[in-house]
């Protein structure tokens, strides 16, 4: 049965962590076993985590699968120089604590401990505290699931599937470190994905939506709410129906506002973080001062915006998230940092170390990330481009760190002919170098969004929720692969 938050996020997590009725652990024994641990390295910490899941999805008007888990354990962590120790058990008790304790000693046997300066205040609180798997009925949800087909199927003929799905968790997280600092976040996350099959002529497409953020179910489950996510798959699905196959060549692209920002988030945002610039792998490292983007061109990573999926109250090493701006007005003035890249680098932690659960260890990440709006219109930058893209929405991509070169499929494309908007187009990628279309981005839209809520980073076998955002831009030139001529 999923539990009820007590008053206060470090209540919520004492009480789950030492003061259950079966703890095997107090929390000073905690903190003795974490000052021993600890003491002799530069930084480390004790991370706690407990986390409710659960998963629904329908699929040919029936739920095909429905599971919920919760785990709890703890990860320790000690930093010496730049070397880690980290250990983490499935259990939270005062044996598994102790063999972790002697394995991240291992590297700080003779180090001179240089103690790092403790994570200082936190956040107000970005979300609610409230657990979403509690207060709406399970049955309600697979209702509002079976509401979800019925409409979509009534909306067109044409559709010959439909797939829902409802995810939600609540995570509850409390950092104790060597200095006595603690710090506790409880984090609700839902989502809702809608995807419809169309058929016409022999010929099948697919558009889905999704939508989520740190609330409850109860918005996601509104009519209007849910039925606008199945309109839009149904659109894009019936967009893709008409669609031709993409040009190819080298051309003048225009991306919309919102979600595309994913292509910044790949192509642009992983080589602005710590790591990669202090092992100087990444084509932005040593070039801080340094325009490396066209006038106009401001970068930032905000994890401080209420309600979002990327945002966190403070980060998994108990430093308080932060707006940190990255490129402005397209001179490169900033990377996120975790605390040991930060300590190594000389600069300040920026609350962007993450960690997908207990069982990892923290590293550089995105929260969430986005180009911010300028003074143009998106029918001014149609009008400017006599053949080219118009790309709407992005499915998967690549790329590579180093060298910046990317690779991303347009789930949503259109074609530009003599300054207006034609044909959508099926099979377009861009292919392009992400430092180099900083420097080609022509015109800045007015005309700024955030993603609906839907975006989930990888980095070295880790996924953390993210969100990404920008208005519409116009880039001078990029590779656009298709099969068209």
């Amino acid at each position: 049965m999923a539990l009820e938050q007590a008053t206060s996020p470090l209540e919520t997590a004492d009480r789950l962590f030492f003061n259950r009725p079966d703890a095997k652990l107090d929390r000073a024994t905690a903190e003795h076993i974490l000052a021993e641990a600890v003491g002799p390295a530069d930084d480390g910490e004790l991370f706690l985590e407990y986390r409710e899941s659960e998963q629904l999805a329908l699929e040919d008007s029936r739920i095909r699968a429905a599971g919920f888990d919760a785990s709890l354990g703890f990860g320790l962590r000690t930093v010496a120089g730049e070397a880690t120790g980290f250990a983490h058990a499935s259990e939270i008790s005062e044996p598994a604590l102790r063999r972790a304790a002697e394995t991240v000693a291992a590297v700080t046997k003779g180090h001179t401990p240089q103690a790092a300066e403790p994570p200082r205040g936190t956040n107000a609180r970005l979300y609610s505290d409230a657990n979403p798997l509690l207060p709406v009925p399970f049955a309600e949800r697979t209702r509002v699931l079976a509401a979800i087909d019925s409409y979509a199927r009534g909306k067109d003929t044409r559709i010959c599937q439909v797939l829902a799905s409802l995810s939600g968790e609540w995570q509850v997280v409390e950092i104790l470190r060597a200095d006595g600092m603690r710090v506790a976040d409880l984090r609700p996350l839902v989502r809702l994905n809608v995807a419809v099959v169309v058929e016409a002529n022999g010929r099948r497409e697919t558009g889905s939506y999704g939508l989520g953020g740190r609330y409850g179910y109860d918005s996601l489950l509104q009519p209007e709410t849910w039925q606008k996510a199945v309109d839009e798959a149904l659109r894009q699905a019936l967009v893709q129906l008409e669609s031709r196959p993409a040009p190819a060549g080298e051309m003048p692209v225009v991306l919309g506002p919102g979600w595309p920002g994913i292509l910044l988030h790949e192509a642009i945002g992983h080589g602005l973080e710590g790591d990669f610039n202090r092992k100087r792998t990444s084509a932005f490292a040593g070039l801080l001062g340094s325009r490396v983007a066209a006038r106009g061109v401001t970068v930032v990573d905000d994890g401080t915006l209420p309600d979002r999926r990327g945002s966190i109250t403070v980060d998994d090493e108990g430093t308080p998230s932060s707006r940190t701006v990255l490129i402005e007005d397209g001179i490169l003035v900033g990377y996120m940092q975790d605390r040991l890249n930060a300590r190594l680098m000389g600069m300040l932690p920026t609350g962007n170390g993450r960690r997908q659960s207990y069982a990892h260890a923290p590293m550089p990440r995105m929260t969430n990330t986005m180009m911010m709006a300028g003074s143009h219109s998106l029918e001014e930058m149609i009008r400017s481009v006599e053949r080219g893209l118009y790309a709407v929405n992005f499915g998967g991509g690549q790329v590579d760190i180093t060298s910046g070169k990317f690779v991303f499929s347009a789930s949503e494309a259109y074609l530009i002919e003599g300054g207006r908007i034609t044909a959508p187009v099926k099979g377009a990628t861009l292919i392009g170098n992400g430092p180099d279309v900083l420097t080609k981005v022509a015109m800045i839209g007015a005309d700024f969004a955030l993603d609906p809520g839907i975006g989930t980073c990888g980095k070295n076998g880790q996924g953390v929720p993210v969100g990404v955002g920008q208005p519409s831009i116009k880039i001078t030139a990029l590779t656009v692969g298709g099969t068209s001529h």
